[in-house]
């Protein structure tokens, strides 16, 4: 499975990577959309607010076991998701989302179908990706003029609203070979050595019902802040009798305004993030070539003007990734988003 990331603004929680939005292949991040930086104090307000987040992420480095290695023509998957999340904010205590993501892809890699013979796919698609409903309940709020800490409790469901026939196309090639070579082989034997991308990594959706929860709170004193996220997403089985893994994620680190009044904020933060999974299941046999661990580290731009509008921009930049099995594996991943409140 093709890892993605996440990454945090001040508190808003715009975008812990304004990632995964419900797509299966990805580092799972609804929880980052879901959330935004109009209060890059750690503040809310009731309300209603929209946000629109980009991440763009090329899959084009290759690793076997986590060992990167280069090819004369390496195959590759580049991921483009557009979430669409609007929010309502009860009171300040209590608040809901809807993240809807878009997906486009653009891939090229070697697969085998069909039992035995390699055959070059290449192509793009674009869908709809599970949509995902988050709840927020802020648990504990100490704020004065010049320190505060904030610590948010989220919680939720993903849909499987996104279109999930490539788990399909992947039950019935297995069926294929196996229906050759005798039931008992490990799925992924299936030419799935022949490239870092596989037909999981091409769903849009899961077609599973999966939980996501998470922590995340801010510290800070005066012009200095300290945000932290935690994540954890419980997969359940999909379509084609796939199970994506579960996954933990942990992001965060040290920010400060540069520039901070009535009217706006402007702050800058070094993010970090740890992200791990283990490996898929297939009618309930691990998966050889999924599951991975990475860290990356970027910065990260705030900015707020008046009390409405919220812009992020950051990136990811891996600082190691280990993949289980033969996979393709970030480059690095762009993200950005703007959010207004009403």
């Amino acid at each position: 499975m093709i890892p993605l990331r996440c990454v945090s603004p001040n508190l808003g929680l715009v975008s812990l990577a304004l990632l995964s939005s419900g797509i299966p292949l990805v580092e799972a991040c609804d929880l980052c959309a879901i959330y935004r930086a109009a209060d890059a104090k750690g503040e809310y307000s009731s309300g209603f607010n929209v946000s629109i987040a980009e991440q763009f992420i090329p899959y084009r480095t290759e690793q076997f076991n986590g060992v990167t290695f280069k090819r004369p023509d390496p195959e590759y998957l580049d991921r483009s998701m557009t979430h669409v999340v609007l929010g309502w904010n009860a009171t300040e205590t209590l608040g809901f989302s809807a993240n809807l993501p878009i997906v486009h892809l653009r891939y090229q890699f070697t697969q085998v179908e069909d039992g035995f013979t390699p055959e070059p796919i290449r192509g793009t698609d674009t869908g709809l990706g599970d949509l995902a409903f988050v709840g927020r309940w802020q648990a504990i709020n100490k704020s004065t003029a010049d320190a505060g800490f904030v610590l948010n409790v989220l919680g939720g469901v993903k849909l499987p609203t996104g279109e999930s026939s490539a788990l399909d196309r992947q039950e019935s090639s297995i069926d294929r070979y196996e229906g050759i070579v005798g039931p008992g082989h490990n799925h992924d034997s299936l030419g799935q050595v022949l490239s870092g991308i596989h037909l999981h990594d091409l769903a849009l959706g899961s077609g599973s019902v999966d939980g996501v929860f998470g922590l995340a709170g801010q510290v800070r004193w005066k012009r200095i802040f300290l945000n932290h996220q935690w994540q954890y997403y419980l997969r359940t089985e999909g379509a084609g009798n796939y199970r994506f893994a579960n996954e933990f994620i942990a992001s965060g680190g040290p920010g400060g305004f540069l520039w901070l009044n009535k009217s706006g904020s402007l702050s800058l933060q070094f993010n970090t993030v740890y992200d791990t999974r283990g490996a898929d299941e297939f009618r309930g046999r691990a998966s050889v070539h999924t599951g991975m661990t990475a860290w990356y580290a970027g910065p990260q731009v705030v900015l707020t003007l008046g009390g409405n509008f919220s812009a992020v921009a950051s990136v990811d930049i891996p600082i190691r990734i280990a993949a289980r099995g033969f996979q393709n594996v970030p480059d690095y991943r762009l993200n950005g988003s703007i959010n207004w409140r009403f």
